[in-house]
């Protein structure tokens, strides 16, 4: 059974394993630990009993006009069951009062977007992956 909450508090880096699969330098679980924590919304999906955190979605907000969606990650054992999708409509509904929310996605990922109402745009971005992993850069 599959419990979803906007509360990270109690979340310990042990329920945080094997999540982001396929990034060549991993955030560690406790750094996953950190934005779920510092994030204006958040959305966990955790197996129960025990906890697990199988799913987690992550937003940042002006809190009056905008919002971002940084990070949607499920469990590779738990995709293609809904997790994410009910992840991203329930933090949707709680950041249904500003004016814009964004994300950026690859493009495989366009259409799961899609069918939450999310639309497709034109964007830009940075990306320091040095600093994947969430630790001290070597360079």
């Amino acid at each position: 059974m599959i419990i979803y909450t906007d509360d990270p508090s109690g979340t310990e880096p042990a329920q945080l394993r094997g999540f982001f699969e396929g990034w060549p330098d991993p955030p560690s679980p406790m750094t996953h630990l950190r934005p779920l924590r510092a994030s204006d919304a958040v959305m966990l999906a955790k197996e129960a009993p025990g906890g697990q955190v199988v799913g987690s979605a992550t937003a940042i907000t002006d809190g009056v006009l905008t919002g971002y969606i940084p990070l949607l990650e499920v469990l590779p054992s738990h995709q293609g069951q809904g997790i994410g999708s009910e992840l991203i409509e329930r933090l949707l509904r709680k950041l249904d009062h500003l004016y814009m929310i964004d994300l950026l996605c690859d493009p495989d990922l366009q259409p799961f977007y899609e069918r939450l109402g999310i639309r497709r745009a034109t964007g830009m971005m940075m990306r320091n992956y040095g600093r994947q992993s969430g630790g001290v850069s070597a360079a």
